[in-house]
């Protein structure tokens, strides 16, 4: 290499605090490229993910009723009928990951007014209690309307953490909230069901055991998977009980 082909390449001398003008542009270039591909490289990573959904807290909405509260066999609260609105069934939560099974216990069968925040997403509505106080004396009573069944039935799906799926968490379903799932289920918070197509125009199911009871760690080793399992399924007012035969449960993918 000559010395004249030497001195007119650009070169970078930090003591000079200089850059000299070729440089300035590539380096202009390079990182408006660089800034453009970390932009489309994360378009094209969000387009691969699942849809977190709609569902979120209704901070500004707050749940005030009477019912009673009713294990069925996760604590659920159910409210009577008012004029053309029928009657409604709950599912509840806790503050953070626990479930409501203490107040149940303490209170079951028995009218109650409940104070709480909605977790809302499509038709499934849980709501995280806040408070749970003797109903007034002169509150009406009523008679909860006795579980309708709805057959044995097959259904493919994904059994999720009913709070985080209702909206505490976006994702709440998936591999990526298995752990946070686990969490929620061990503390109390009611498994939900969500299967790829409906039962009555419903998607969403209170989960239990086939015999009707609390699911233990049988359900671990299917969470967060897409399955296919058997059951009967139950309809409690406006909510989906599914009891499912876990013995039946195959996992598709």
């Amino acid at each position: 290499m000559s010395w004249k082909q030497t001195k007119a390449a650009p070169f970078f001398v930090g003591y000079l605090n200089k850059v000299p003008k070729p440089l300035v542009a590539f380096l202009g270039v390079f990182s408006l490229c660089f800034v453009a591909g970390l932009g489309l490289a994360a378009f094209a990573l969000s387009t691969t993910q699942n849809d977190p959904g709609s569902g979120t807290f209704q901070w500004g909405n707050r749940f005030e009723q009477t019912g009673l509260l009713e294990l069925r066999p996760y604590p659920v609260f159910r409210i009577p009928a008012d004029g053309d609105t029928p009657a409604r069934t709950y599912m509840l939560a806790g503050q953070g990951k626990r479930g409501v099974f203490e107040q149940a216990e303490a209170n079951r069968e028995m009218p109650v007014t409940l104070r709480g925040v909605p977790v809302n997403r499509g038709d499934l509505t849980m709501i995280q209690v806040g408070q749970v106080a003797p109903a007034m004396d002169d509150a009406p009573g009523f008679t909860p309307s006795e579980p309708i069944s709805l057959g044995r039935w097959k259904l493919t799906g994904e059994i999720c953490d009913g709070k985080c799926y209702a909206g505490a968490m976006r994702p709440g379903r998936g591999l990526a909230h298995k752990a946070c799932a686990d969490l929620c289920l061990t503390g109390g918070i009611p498994p939900v069901f969500v299967s790829s197509g409906p039962v009555e125009g419903r998607n969403f199911f209170l989960l239990a055991g086939k015999d009707g009871r609390l699911l233990g760690e049988a359900i671990d080793p299917l969470l967060a998977l897409y399955i296919e399992v058997e059951g009967e399924v139950e309809q409690l007012d406006d909510l989906m009980v599914f009891k499912a035969d876990l013995l039946t449960a195959r996992v598709l993918k």
